[in-house]
């Protein structure tokens, strides 16, 4: 894996431009900046005049609400990912279109590779169709379903193959890594060391002989409600940037987050969609506390690998300052009590 650090400095408005027009098509020069804080993401116009058709760039792609003359082009950050784990995330949304399920697929270059690099700084990027829809703010009984039954079929095609190089969700690379890199970075206020590594290591040793029964395959890695769009042909969701190796169950709670009786009344209602498409082993629901816990601490890494990124101090102004670090400790205190309650140890 690649250092976990990069910039889009060299990233002008010419080179945005420059990049969409690799694919053979024009821009207009309109270009709007879309809100993403891990890579930067642009819509840009394309000119259409005197072209008589367009490229095949939409046969493989299976939704049809598309701008024709519009291309979301994104620019992962750089040193996140490698090659080969942009193309397998690809390579997923590939595999999600040719069994027709309703996925945002990268376009192909005149190359016939998906993936382009910018010239000079080599950044990494990727074109989208841009597809119309709305985020809602919350799912009714008869949308969960639905959206249950896509995440079923969307999992059914992530177990169908393997997965070698993306990251995988476990006590190491959520738990241990973020905690090595808080210390040794001087993150955490001295006031609150002691007392949120002392957290964070048992949370791990809970999590540990837990995680040995879980099965792992390719999921959406960061499935909340700000990741899914609805349109005429119903939901489908966005930004596969972070898929992972991880238990199906992880998906199923960002979804539906709450630990209240609506929220797991609405969980309920949402594997009785994914049930008819997957089956769902509801032994693993007792798995969503430890995967809360580690992705409070993950979470908490992710602010501080990102802080020489501009965006990051204005997006959090808190994260560094003891309030933020005495809310923290406390919250993953009152998660390490909730999972010592569930005697977790016994899974």
């Amino acid at each position: 894996m690649q250092i976990d650090k990069g910039f889009f400095f060299e990233l002008t408005p010419d080179r945005v431009l420059e990049a969409v027009e690799a694919s053979g098509l024009r821009c207009t020069g309109r270009c709007i900046a879309l809100n993403s804080f891990e890579n930067r993401v642009y819509d840009v116009e394309l000119d259409l005049e005197g072209v008589e058709s367009l490229p095949h760039l939409f046969e493989k792609n299976s939704l049809k609400h598309f701008s024709e003359n519009r291309r979301i082009v994104k620019f992962y950050r750089p040193g996140r990912w490698t090659y080969s784990q942009i193309m397998e995330e690809h390579a997923f949304l590939a595999d999600l279109v040719q069994e027709e399920i309703s996925a945002v697929a990268p376009l192909a270059f005149p190359s016939g590779q998906t993936l382009h690099s910018t010239r000079g700084s080599g950044i990494w990027y990727a074109l989208f169709p841009k597809v119309g829809g709305r985020a809602p703010d919350e799912l009714s009984d008869d949308q969960l379903i639905r959206v249950g039954r896509l995440l079923g079929r969307m999992h059914n095609v992530g177990a169908s193959k393997k997965s070698r190089d993306r990251v995988r969700i476990d006590p190491q690379t959520y738990g241990r890594d973020p905690l090595e890199f808080l210390i040794k970075g001087n993150w955490i206020p001295v006031d609150f060391q002691n007392r949120y590594q002392s957290v964070v290591e048992k949370i791990v040793e809970l999590t540990e002989s837990a995680f040995e029964s879980l099965k792992f395959q390719r999921i959406h890695g960061d499935c909340h409600l700000g990741n899914l769009l609805w349109n005429e042909s119903g939901p489908f969701f966005l930004d596969f940037d972070d898929m992972v190796l991880g238990p199906a169950v992880q998906d199923i709670w960002l979804l539906v987050p709450g630990r209240d009786p609506e929220s797991l009344r609405q969980r309920q209602v949402l594997l009785e969609g994914y049930q008819e498409f997957r089956h769902f082993d509801l032994s693993s629901l007792r798995f969503i506390e430890l995967l809360r816990a580690l992705r409070f601490i993950h979470y908490t890494a992710w602010i501080a690998r990102r802080w020489d990124d501009p965006a990051f101090p204005l997006a959090f102004p808190q994260f560094g300052l003891h309030p933020y670090w005495s809310r923290e400790v406390d919250d993953l205190e009152q998660q390490l009590d909730i999972l010592q309650r569930l005697s977790v140890t016994a899974y």
